[in-house]
């Protein structure tokens, strides 16, 4: 690892998970901790499980085609309580503000966070504010954390994926990364890429009706579906499968990444997931997700097989068979 700290140790990819296994897993180490989930899964008083989540939020521009950073902020933690299963309950919210920034635009920022918290039913209860000198932060920094409520029965965890299950996606990949990308770059195209930033929790809800035994649930945000499915494929000890040919995305976010020298397998996303479920369950799954207005793209990408523990390969439209190793570098910094 670096002697300093570099842009790719924020990237999602394998810079980061050493930085996380080398600094801040070895000094905190617990048992909690050492599962690296998205959400910490905690008993809760007087019984069930709690799962508890905190993340930052570093994008630039703050307003962007789809949503802004306070929008991305609510949606990511509620997302990474969904992915354990839970219903998310309540947020906190701790802002650091560039000496400089527009009140209109504080403004605009925390009634989207109001707006999107509204929206997926949690409350904003708790909270912080600090401000730093012009020229120390990119207009506004958020960090959130988040508590929700895991349902009995479930039991999900990147470490849960089985030889023989089915790996989903519930929607076209890539679109919140190459939304930030094409702002930043002023590229316009005919169809309007825009982030796909969304709380997920009330699909993976509809999924947990038809089969309460999820595996696993990831979503791929820094570092994008190649990245998630090699973290997975890593906890579980398993190899993973994909066809490229099913996987969905955009025209204009392939062509952008044509344009760019960018695999859109690579971006991030934050309004997407990746479940691992049973083969049985997989049709139920997939059709629980296309009825749903999150997951109207959602389709089945893979297959979980025993193989080479912690090997992804991609099944290209040619038949041939690539290996998708985990991002090493920095691919779009500040994106989330």
């Amino acid at each position: 690892m670096s002697n300093t700290i570099l842009l790719a140790h924020g990237s999602g990819g394998q810079l980061s998970h050493d930085l996380v296994a080398e600094v801040f897993a070895a000094s905190f180490a617990n048992p909690v901790l050492e599962r690296l989930e998205d959400s910490a899964v905690l008993a809760g008083l007087g019984g069930g499980r709690l799962a508890f989540t905190t993340d930052s939020y570093v994008v630039r521009p703050l307003f962007f085609p789809g949503g802004d950073i306070g929008r991305l902020a609510v949606c990511g933690t509620i997302n990474d309580l969904a992915m354990s299963g839970a219903q998310p309950r309540y947020l906190s919210a701790a802002f650091v503000i560039e000496e400089g920034l527009p009140i209109a635009d504080l403004r605009r920022i925390v009634r989207s966070m109001a707006e999107t918290a509204r929206e997926a039913g949690v409350a904003i209860v708790t909270g912080d504010t600090k401000v730093v000198e012009r020229g120390h932060g990119d207009g506004c920094f958020i960090t959130t954390a988040g508590i929700g409520v895991i349902p009995a029965g479930v039991d999900i965890s990147a470490a849960n994926a089985r030889p023989g299950d089915a790996v989903l996606v519930s929607g076209t990949v890539g679109d919140h990364g190459m939304a930030i990308m094409s702002q930043r770059e002023g590229l316009r195209f005919e169809a309007e890429i825009a982030s796909d930033a969304a709380p997920l929790h009330t699909l993976v809800r509809a999924m947990l009706e038809v089969c309460p035994q999820i595996h696993c649930l990831r979503d791929p945000t820094r570092g994008g579906l190649a990245t998630t499915l090699n973290e997975l494929a890593g906890q579980s000890g398993v190899e993973i499968v994909i066809e490229e040919a099913r996987i969905p995305v955009r025209p204009a976010v392939q062509s952008l990444g044509e344009l760019l020298g960018i695999d859109p397998l690579y971006v991030a996303n934050e309004g997407k997931l990746v479940a691992i479920v049973p083969e049985e369950a997989a049709g139920q799954v997939l059709a629980a997700m296309k009825a749903h207005p999150l997951g109207r793209d959602a389709a089945i990408i893979g297959h979980v097989r025993s193989g080479r523990a912690g090997r992804v390969s991609l099944r290209t439209t040619l038949g041939a068979h690539r290996i998708l190793d985990m991002m090493v570098g920095e691919l779009l910094p500040r994106i989330c």
